[in-house]
């Protein structure tokens, strides 16, 4: 009898002495320094292994048992996050995770045809971020000089830093491609291969907003490639700084970077800035034309043609609408600076507001 108490005491023993083991473990990895994170993040999957890799990538030590703790109650769902130093220590700061999801977003809206440095411009007045921050970013994180994010809609955190909101841009664009491609692309592009169809896809978007032009603009593209024509298009050289710049005559005479496709045959060296899917969908799938050329017409579309001559023909009408349009702004001018001074003289001869004055005279009376 004994043996057997003393033999459950000394298991009893164990197991305190076990568990006393396994709280001190606790108490002194909830009390382990770690290093201070990024405070707004944003989780893109709701799994414990996306968590992780993004605490990691946003500055948190993660060890085995912050995996163990993160799952314990439940795994952070998809979503931005900002968080809070926990006095309470790590135990806490991982189990509460969830909970620390911030409803304190903005919408943003990359215009197609945006470059990185306008991009950047209007985030750091928006979010009060550095803008030189953000570029350090883009360039950080980008595959291309530009064009690595898609024209559309972005919910950002209204705290979330330089790094953590390129990131975010860039990974939701991504994520936009990738379901483009799952639905438009039957075999994978080698990145030379998407360079390309960006760049081409950034001039389409340059050239028009029109959907129903946009596949035969890229048509026209891939004709004189084909042909080993220079591209000859104004679209080209509203690259960077110049992005929305009016091309002149002697702009195309002086410019004389790679990007001038008046003077060098191929394609400009980047894409020009953002474009939509529509533009994208059109640079891979271009109409099935003979077009080498197009030119604005009155309308505001383009007419397409597939020999110079017909082109010459576009290019004198919509001249000759320009002119007439000239001459009609002109006599509009003419006429209402001529009422407006017409109105200014009439103010000199206006009625008296007394009325007549004037005194009849009888000139027999009149002596002189």
């Amino acid at each position: 009898m004994r043996k057997i108490i003393a033999t459950q005491y000394k298991r009893s023993i164990f197991y305190m002495e076990i568990i006393a083991l396994i709280l001190l473990i606790g108490l002194a990895y909830n009390f382990i320094p770690s290093k201070k994170g990024t405070q707004t993040f944003y989780i893109p999957a709701s799994d414990i292994n996306t968590a992780i890799k993004t605490l990691e990538e946003n500055g948190y030590e993660m060890t085995v048992i912050d995996r163990w703790v993160l799952a314990l109650k439940k795994i952070p769902d998809e979503g931005w996050y900002t968080t809070t130093p926990n006095r309470y220590g790590r135990i806490a700061f991982f189990y509460t995770l969830y909970k620390q999801k911030t409803d304190a977003t903005m919408d943003v809206v990359v215009f197609a045809g945006e470059t990185k440095e306008e991009l950047s411009t209007r985030l750091a007045n928006d979010m009060k971020l550095d803008k030189q921050k953000l570029l350090e970013a883009y360039n950080s994180l980008a595959l291309f000089e530009e064009a690595d994010i898609l024209a559309q809609r972005y919910t950002l955190a209204r705290k979330a830093n330089e790094i953590t909101t390129m990131r975010y841009i860039l990974m939701m664009s991504q994520r936009t491609l990738d379901s483009f491609k799952q639905e438009h692309v039957k075999k994978p592009f080698s990145i030379s291969e998407l360079k390309i169809i960006f760049i081409i896809a950034s001039i389409i978007q340059k050239e028009s907003n029109a959907l129903e032009e946009m596949p035969l603009i890229s048509s026209v593209i891939y004709n004189r490639l084909e042909k080993k024509m220079r591209l000859q298009m104004d679209s080209t050289l509203n690259y960077g700084v110049f992005s929305h710049t009016i091309v002149t005559p002697e702009r195309i005479k002086n410019d004389t970077s790679s990007y001038n496709t008046y003077k060098y045959k191929g394609l400009p060296p980047h894409p020009l800035g953002t474009f939509t899917l529509d533009a994208l969908k059109a640079s891979i799938n271009p109409a099935k034309s003979d077009y080498l050329y197009f030119m604005l017409n009155e309308k505001g579309k383009h007419d397409f043609s597939a020999n110079y001559t017909e082109h010459i023909a576009h290019i004198k009408t919509f001249r000759a609408y320009q002119n007439e349009k000239k001459m009609k702004e002109e006599k509009a001018l003419a006429d209402k600076v001529l009422e407006e001074d017409t109105n200014e003289t009439v103010k000199y001869f206006a009625p008296n507001p007394l009325g007549d004055l004037s005194v009849e005279i009888d000139w027999n009376k009149v002596k002189l």
